[in-house]
């Protein structure tokens, strides 16, 4: 499917935070300065695809009018350096004359959709790849649920949530009236809570609901398993997009913090679930293709964090899960959603002044050195692949 196993995603949020603030990640990292240089950088570690946004707020004028002149010079930049490229198209963020709420946003967002479809054909003759909607929970619970992010709702995040799925279907048919061979990546968050402690019995449920149903919702409405008349098929989920962080585990009934987010179980919690265990629970319940299209860690931890996921990776490329890459996300250190003064080192590579994030930039040597050390996984992921599509393999399946 790409070229090689691991990929790198570009941090490209947009929105207004919980303050009522426009944030936009791709400036507030300087990658919109140095995309030219950021791409070079990836091909020369074997780095061969990444995911990319087109940023909608800055590209939908209305009316059904669209400038991609935002998204061009990337475009161009991308074929340069032989990349392929994963295009989110809604990350959060939606230009401010879009109702989310209203009948006629699954419609809008379709033909944005159809306009950026177009826009990558008559650039590449390549299988085009495409997020239509980045996160559908996160932004449900996010902007739907707790406030956090426009439209700032509290109380309803599965109304939000079946819109955003409504609107996905719709984007996703768009883009194959332009392209059928379109491949959509499906991203959405993989978590898993647990009881607290000595309170098992009276979580058992809640916690089992969570994990079993709660946590696949989106996924399921895309395929059509759940709303079925919304119109999601197995073709419309395609390739499932798993975002997993070491926050994506935790103690059920935890109050949150004052930004929203859940304190994570310790990393040597005997209470934690596998990566590859949670990957291959998702694999048997959909089938077909998926990824890791989200990960990392934070300052020191982020090199052990990598070796541990390309560890649970190996297992799984061994054990036939048809896991068809790791992208490393976000691959640049950045600033908080919610407090942009405070950068948070996510990346590969970290800026040496933080007030100039277009300036010089350091690696992580840590994970620099991790993923160096696990490039076999290019090597076992071909094999893999060519397993899978040999004449002998089809007639054995």
């Amino acid at each position: 499917m790409f070229r090689s196993f691991f990929l790198a995603g570009f941090e490209g949020s947009t929105g207004y935070n919980r303050h009522g603030q426009w944030f936009d990640q791709v400036v507030a990292t300087g990658h919109d300065k140095t995309f030219r240089e950021d791409y070079r950088a990836l091909a020369k570690l074997g780095i061969h695809g990444i995911r990319e946004v087109m940023r909608w707020p800055l590209i939908d004028l209305g009316r059904g009018r669209y400038d991609f002149s935002s998204v061009a010079p990337f475009l161009h930049a991308a074929a340069e350096s032989g990349l392929e490229v994963i295009w989110d198209l809604f990350h959060y963020g939606f230009p401010r004359h879009v109702d989310l709420w209203s009948t006629d946003f699954p419609s809008r967002f379709a033909d944005y959709c159809y306009a950026a479809a177009r826009l990558v054909e008559r650039h590449s003759s390549s299988i085009p790849y495409f997020t239509p909607v980045n996160e559908p929970s996160f932004m449900a619970y996010a902007g739907g649920e707790k406030g956090l992010f426009a439209p700032h709702e509290s109380g309803r995040g599965w109304d939000l949530k079946v819109a955003l799925v409504r609107a996905a279907i719709q984007g996703i048919d768009a883009i194959r009236s332009v392209r059928s061979d379109a491949r959509i990546v499906n991203a959405d968050p993989l978590c898993s809570v647990v009881a607290p402690m000595c309170e098992e019995e009276e979580w058992r449920a809640v916690v089992e609901d969570f994990n079993n149903r709660l946590v696949f919702q989106s996924w399921d409405m895309l395929c059509g398993r759940l709303l079925p008349e919304l119109g999601g098929s197995r073709a419309h989920l395609d390739i499932v997009g798993v975002n997993y962080y070491w926050t994506n585990q935790w103690e059920w009934n935890t109050p949150p913090s004052v930004d929203g987010t859940i304190p994570p179980l310790a990393e040597d919690d005997p209470r934690r679930v596998k990566l590859r265990d949670l990957v291959t629970s998702v694999s048997d319940r959909y089938g077909g293709d998926l990824m890791i299209t989200e990960t990392t860690h934070v300052g020191e931890r982020r090199g052990p964090w990598l070796r541990e996921v390309a560890g649970e990776s190996e297992i799984l490329l061994r054990d036939g899960v048809p896991l068809q890459g790791v992208c490393l996300y976000p691959i640049l250190g950045m600033p908080e959603w919610h407090s942009p003064q405070d950068w948070t080192p996510m990346g590969l590579w970290d800026p040496v002044c933080r007030h100039e994030p277009h300036g010089e930039r350091v690696p992580c040597q840590p994970m620099l050195d991790a993923f160096r050390d696990m490039r076999g996984l290019d090597v076992l992921h071909a094999r893999r692949r060519r397993e899978r599509l040999s004449p002998r393999a089809r007639v054995m399946t």
